[in-house]
């Protein structure tokens, strides 16, 4: 007979092999024994709101390349973390999440504090799902989500545990090494490589994939070796290409047209890691300009089938370029260097001057995490992002994520200096996540871009020929009495002469500090 346990000690045993020993949570009363002699080896990041429990585990899990694990509460505490749920989803970022449930014997009666068919709850934005069917099944249901949440394109799983599983009997469970790597078909991938080596004039076009799948270097030499110019795909979440490197030439638009436009001229286009047809406004005519080739590769399935051109491979980026590299690469002209525009003098406290002054003041090999979605096209001119895993945003779109974001970066990178740059709207969705990086004592510089408004919504609204917007208006905010009532030093920035030594010594700071910069317009 095999030595039997109990669940909670099985899973802890197995969340150790497995490398999941930083729990992110807001805990309710049907999670507690699962804390009962909770180990010194284990550490408990609480989030004072689910949403922020959610976006500190993207954070964390993106930065150590490994699923990280968040305990929430039922139905109501599931509910509150969804918006960055499908954030997580939608960064492809590896998370278990385990949502307490009541015991098994009372729900029948639909108890307090219950959740009615739970796995159906957080669907479609995880990739599994599961109650298990007994208490003795709890651990490999937990292991089983690690290894699909890890699965490229990897996500989050969800399990659902009632409370009374934990002190039940089980046997043992050891984690197995899964891999799940995909090199990519070797005829299309030939068919790829002979057609970049006969373009006369070749596109790259990157996008999040490539730096979840730590291509970086070989995005390099491949553009390298075929003088091609590199474009980032539209709202790329990562960056995946150093925006200092002569070759680098911009950005795409979320739009039809315009991306025809930036293609025109290019008889092949290669995506990598991501998908380029990824659209915010209706616009029609073609997806590419007549006469381009266009070839696809990407670790997600759904990229590769809405693709709407061209050939489609579904493969792990930096494998897949390495079969590209091994085909020949005629002579061609570099492309001439992306133009920027001057620099400013201040004489406005713009976003773009903070930007640029960031840029100019930032420590070497400090990370940016971004939620500034009004300041995106001055951030793309002012404050290139020139280093390898250097920089995250949200890929959803939704609000909330990059404060607590920032600090589960900080957590899966110690020492690293970390800057979250949040637009004055975004920074409210998730406020609390400040109270998390006081806690942890935190090397992360909260920078907010204070306008007043949701501005974003300003410059879309005129897409529709909007020139008043009802609910904008941020008025009477003070990011600075925030921050100190949750522990974290804060300074506020009005004139442009101030702003250096404001963020060179929020730069410098050990712990956590946040810089509120009343920006003009």
């Amino acid at each position: 007979m095999p030595q039997m346990t109990t669940v909670r000690d099985a899973t802890i045993s197995l969340l150790r092999e497995l490398g999941m020993t930083t729990v992110f949570g807001n805990p309710g009363s049907t999670e507690l024994p699962m804390f009962r002699d909770f180990p010194d080896d284990f550490r408990y990041v609480l989030g004072l709101q689910e949403s922020i429990v959610m976006g500190m585990a993207d954070g964390f899990a993106q930065a150590t390349r490994s699923a990280a694990l968040v305990n929430l509460h039922s139905a109501a505490g599931v509910g509150h973390s969804l918006g960055n749920l499908f954030t997580a989803y939608k960064n492809q970022t590896p998370l278990v999440v385990t949502a307490g449930q009541q015991a098994r014997s009372i729900l029948p009666f639909e108890p307090f504090l219950f959740a009615e068919r739970p796995t159906e709850f957080p669907q479609p934005y995880v990739k599994w799902a599961a109650e298990p069917a007994r208490a003795e099944d709890v651990p490999a249901a937990i292991a089983r989500a690690w290894y699909v949440a890890m699965q490229p394109p990897c996500g989050p799983t969800f399990v659902s545990i009632p409370v009374d599983d934990w002190d039940r009997e089980c046997e043992p469970l050891a984690a197995r090494k899964v891999s799940a790597r995909n090199p990519g078909d070797p005829a299309l991938l030939d068919e790829a490589a002979a057609m970049l080596s006969s373009a006369r004039s070749p596109l790259i076009v990157v996008g999040a994939g490539v730096a979840r799948d730590d291509a970086w270097d070989a995005v390099i030499a491949l553009a390298e070796k075929h003088d091609a110019p590199v474009m980032v795909a539209p709202m790329s979440a990562r960056c995946s290409f150093p925006e200092d490197h002569p070759l680098f030439a911009g950005f795409l638009t979320a739009g039809r047209e315009p991306i025809v436009a930036d293609l025109a001229g290019h008889d092949l286009v290669l995506v990598l890691g991501g998908p380029m047809s990824l659209y915010h406004v209706e616009a029609f005519g073609p997806h590419v300009p007549e006469g381009t080739r266009l070839v696809q590769i990407a670790d997600n399935p759904a990229h590769v089938a809405w693709n709407p051109a061209g050939i489609g491979i579904v493969a792990d980026t930096r494998l897949a370029i390495g079969t590209l590299l091994r085909a020949d690469a005629p002579q061609r002209a570099a492309p001439a260097p992306l133009t920027r525009p001057g620099p400013l003098d201040g004489s406005v406290l713009s976003d773009a001057y903070l930007l640029q002054q960031i840029a100019r003041l930032r420590p070497e090999g400090a990370i940016l995490v971004e939620e500034a979605p009004s300041s995106r096209g001055v951030l793309h001119d002012r404050l290139p992002i020139v280093m390898r895993d250097g920089f995250y945003t949200t890929a959803s779109g939704g609000l909330g994520h990059g404060l607590p974001a920032a600090v589960g970066v900080a957590l899966g990178r110690p020492g690293e200096r970390v800057i979250a740059l949040l637009g004055d709207g975004s920074a409210m969705y998730a406020i609390q996540g400040l109270h998390a990086a006081a806690q942890w004592k935190l090397p992360v510089t909260f920078v907010i871009v204070n306008n007043g408004r949701y501005e974003a919504l300003h410059s879309f609204g005129r897409v529709f020929g909007m020139q008043q917007l009802v609910g904008t208006a941020l008025p009477h905010l003070d990011f600075v009495a925030l921050a100190q009532g949750q522990g974290v030093p804060a300074t506020r920035v009005e004139k442009s002469a101030d702003l250096d030594a404001a963020l060179s010594k929020n730069f410098a700071s050990h712990g956590p500090s946040l810089v509120e910069v009343i920006v003009d317009g």
